[in-house]
């Protein structure tokens, strides 16, 4: 064989190696989004769980607040209802997903407040310990959506960085969208009992 056709054969077949390496990392770091997705879907299914035993805690004590107990159960109720598929995770399902969780914050922070109104309920155990765990799951579903932002920075920048956008370009990879602060997170709740 001559010479210039091996050396054919080996640039033919480092480009070959090439292309496999950075498609099979592409498509690692776009698992990685994906279970950092569901790691988000994860902790906020946590929260929608404890929501009904915090509510009839609170109930025994305030059963005068139908009003804020039925927007707390429409509120988990539309949570649930709104899915987003991890591989088709689009800037407009992404927000419609955060401002549905958003709701749910929302009205948790009215039944919260009530128990100002309630020292007794304050003190009782069985809120203590739900409250204590649905401000863990707050911090955790915190944790994780930095989590999500961070591995989909990472995918995003790999997929648009020169050669790989070539690669991402004819494979189909696309950017993944990130978790943005609500409208408004900027200015300090106002707090009215």
């Amino acid at each position: 064989m001559k010479k210039s056709t091996i050396g054919l054969i080996v640039v033919i077949g480092a480009i070959a190696i090439w292309l496999i390496s950075s498609y099979n990392g592409m498509v690692k770091m776009d698992e990685e989004v994906s279970s950092a997705w569901s790691n988000v879907e994860n902790q906020y299914q946590r929260r929608v769980d404890l929501i009904p035993n915090l509510v009839n805690v609170v109930k025994g004590y305030a059963s005068h607040e139908k009003e804020t107990f039925e927007a707390v159960v429409s509120a988990r109720s539309k949570a649930t209802q709104v899915t987003v598929d991890p591989e088709n995770l689009t800037p407009e399902k992404l927000q419609e997903y955060q401002k549905a969780q958003g709701e749910v914050g929302a009205t948790l922070g009215r039944l919260l407040a009530i128990t100002e109104s309630y020292p007794e309920l304050k003190a009782n155990e069985n809120f203590k310990e739900l409250q204590a765990q649905l401000e863990g799951t707050e911090n955790r579903i915190s944790v994780e959506r930095r989590n999500f932002n961070e591995i989909a920075r990472t995918y995003n920048s790999a997929i648009r960085s020169f050669p790989r956008s070539i690669i991402a370009g004819m494979f189909g990879f696309e950017k993944r969208p990130y978790f943005e602060a609500e409208e408004g997170a900027n200015k300090a709740p106002e707090v009215k009992f």
